[in-house]
């Protein structure tokens, strides 16, 4: 089979030196892209840029990615029947900036711009913007794959990860969501539907029920 999988961080620059990012390693995707090479399959892995992770990287194919509309464009460019499963583990900024304000003596808001962003004079405020959400549109771009989206969820408890991760496949048209973070807990659901989740304990128990879901 022809996979694409997601890997790493994406991050957003506030100027030419600044930029907003998130703790993702990059790891869990490459160790799946690594595995479903084992599995004989062809692998494109597109991985962040800051990704952190040092082992090896068996992919055929890997790509870097930086923004979140990089990681986008990258996407789109691999669309088509040819992908039969996309395994979309990327921590994909939720948001990237705006505008940025200094605020001045008098309270007013004065907006600053620049290659980089002086902050001698006192404390800057910055616009949040919403990301696209990249997940939402693999459905069009390959209709015919295998697709499973993340959802790693840090407030609530387990039922609630799960709910959240059957909320993204009804929302988004994916065949599975894998649940983790602090609200799942110790080890990894595999949720292919509102009340179907099969508990995985750790990183190699996942590879093989995700290797096992696409390859039925």
């Amino acid at each position: 089979m022809n996979c694409v999988v997601t890997a790493g961080p994406t991050y957003e620059p506030l100027d030419e030196v600044r930029r907003l990012t998130n703790f993702s390693t990059g790891g869990l995707g490459s160790e799946l892209a690594n595995y479903l090479v084992e599995r004989g399959h062809t692998v494109t892995l597109l991985l962040g840029y800051y990704a952190l992770f040092r082992g090896e990287q068996n992919a055929q194919r890997v790509e870097t990615f930086t923004t979140t509309a990089d990681l986008k464009s990258q996407l789109q460019a691999l669309a088509g029947a040819s992908v039969h499963a996309v395994l979309h583990a990327a921590a994909v900024s939720d948001y990237t900036f705006g505008k940025v304000w200094e605020r001045g003596a008098d309270g007013e808001l004065v907006e600053r711009t620049g290659k980089k962003i002086a902050t001698q004079r006192g404390t800057l405020l910055a616009e949040l913007k919403p990301t696209p959400k990249i997940i939402r549109e693999l459905r069009d771009w390959f209709p015919q794959a295998h697709l499973v989206g993340w959802k790693f969820e840090v407030d609530g408890d387990r039922l609630a990860a799960i709910a959240e991760a059957a909320a993204q496949i009804a929302s988004c048209a994916t065949n599975a969501c894998v649940a983790n973070g602090p609200a799942y807990g110790p080890g990894f659901g595999l949720v292919t539907g509102p009340k179907a989740c099969e508990h995985l304990a750790d990183g190699g128990a996942l590879y093989q029920a995700l290797a096992r879901l696409i390859e039925k």
